[in-house]
């Protein structure tokens, strides 16, 4: 039998079987524990998929915040027994497994050894986490399929693949936006004609044709995505009509979600839940503007153009870190990034810093959690200091994460460009080297003529004296 991780059908059949273990536990915890393991955002997708049936709109079930497509998606549901009922549960697990295999095709893409590259997808595959949101019934495996499905399209330059993906990725769940500016940043002309020799030779003239900025990849990008993202929302809309619009995008501009939110902002957001404080000034309205200058401008802006893949990890946690709502499902959105960050991260070569980040991330989990469990089970008001001090906590370790990510996708750069001046100085010594024995040589010619030369006349000499 061949070393676990030297086989991708061993590996994947793993990450199947702990899903399908998941699965069944699931309906055992369902039929006989108060605390259920069915995730209450399922029921709210079933319920949608049954008005759907009907022939009504998926927004009739209050609380529908998502795309009709994702209500589309678990139609099935409908169709009567505990089995069709699971089916959207194992559409999500199954999104779960494809977008680990397509980590581990862009781990090898990379370079990465084959043993190594499966290590890597397994923190995505075989992690419990991500296992448990898909089977509870989070729709989040579908959106890890999305976006890196759109990373190696990016990478392997289906520019056009690249696009409907985005476009289609956006309108599922709009967040993936964020992506736009570090792949427009990255698609320049080195990138885009990095794999083709005639490309590379004929690159004066495109870059000849391009108009500062623009070039054919970008702009065959930002026509396609934008596309995509319009045709399935005129689609929607000329079904559902303004309830699409109102429930899909404008609901999250204001957005007041203070349950299970590792936050800073979730007790304001619960003070501002009262009516009687809804004509206030929200500070916490505020909280996208650090949110998008990090992740929209700074980040791509600064790392975009070193390495794609850590870029839209560094995005997505920064993200996830300053949204005025954070919950664990929220964390698959970077989590499916992480083993390709991994592969060339100071948290693997230094594994006190990779250990000190991932205790300090679970720990301070756990301490929101245990105030969480006093506040909503026990009925302590835990919100002051407790919550809002395990949250900011939180918040804070996040952001020294993030500083870490960000210094290890510049440090890469900077450790190529060491190697480059190293191999170019090696190059001029070479040819300094060179240039010293052709010059020697020439010297050493030279005196040999001369010595010839030299032979030649002191004969001539003894034949006149002769």
């Amino acid at each position: 039998m061949p070393p676990f991780f030297s086989s991708v059908a061993l590996v994947l059949s793993a990450a199947i079987l702990l899903r399908a273990g998941l699965l069944l536990y699931g309906l055992f915890q369902d039929a006989h524990s108060a605390f259920k393991y069915t995730d209450v955002d399922y029921y709210v997708f079933t319920d949608a998929a049954r008005f759907v049936f009907r022939g009504l709109s998926p927004y009739t079930r209050d609380t529908y915040r998502y795309t009709p497509l994702l209500a589309w998606l678990v139609y099935p549901t409908t169709w009567g027994g505990q089995f069709w009922f699971s089916s959207g549960k194992v559409l999500f697990a199954f999104g779960d497994v494809v977008a680990g295999w397509l980590i581990f095709l862009l781990l090898r893409n990379q370079g990465v050894q084959h043993e190594r590259a499966l290590k890597f997808a397994s923190i995505w595959l075989l992690n419990p986490m991500v296992a448990q949101i898909s089977t509870r019934g989070s729709s989040e495996g579908l959106l890890g399929v999305i976006v890196t499905a759109l990373l190696w399209a990016v990478l392997t330059r289906r520019i056009r693949l690249a696009g409907v993906l985005l476009g289609f990725a956006v309108h599922f769940k709009i967040y993936p936006f964020v992506y736009t500016s570090s792949i427009i940043w990255w698609l320049d002309d080195d990138h885009v004609h990095a794999t083709s020799l005639q490309a590379k030779e004929s690159r004066s003239v495109e870059r000849k044709k391009n108009i500062g900025f623009i070039n054919h990849a970008r702009m065959e990008l930002a026509i396609s995505s934008f596309l995509t993202f319009m045709v399935l929302n005129i689609a929607m809309y000329s079904r559902y009509g303004t309830p699409f619009i109102r429930h899909t995008y404008l609901h999250h501009l204001t957005r007041i979600d203070h349950r299970h939110n590792f936050s800073p902002y979730n007790t304001l957001l619960y003070l501002n839940s009262s009516p009687a404080a809804r004509s206030s000034s929200h500070i916490e309205s505020l909280a996208f503007i650090p949110q998008l200058l990090l992740s929209v401008v700074a980040v791509p802006v600064t790392l975009a153009k070193k390495d794609l893949a850590s870029t839209m990890l560094a995005q997505t946690f920064a993200f996830v870190a300053f949204n005025k709502v954070c919950t664990s499902q929220y964390f698959l959105w970077y989590i499916v990034f992480l083993p390709l960050y991994l592969s060339t991260s100071s948290l693997v070569r230094r594994p006190r810093v990779g250990i000190t980040a991932l205790v300090l991330w679970i720990v301070s989990q756990a301490l929101w959690l245990q105030q969480g469990y006093q506040l909503e089970f026990l009925g302590q008001s835990t919100f002051i200091p407790g919550l809002w001090g395990a949250s900011l906590l939180f918040f804070v370790i996040n952001i020294w994460i993030l500083g870490v990510i960000v210094d290890d996708v510049g440090s890469v750069r900077r450790e190529r460009s060491a190697e480059q001046e190293e191999v170019v100085a090696d190059m001029g010594i070479a040819v300094a080297e060179q240039e010293g024995l052709e010059i020697e040589k020439g010297h050493n010619e030279g005196n040999c003529v001369g010595q010839k030369n030299s032979i030649s006349a002191e004969a001539s000499s003894e034949c006149l004296h002769s």
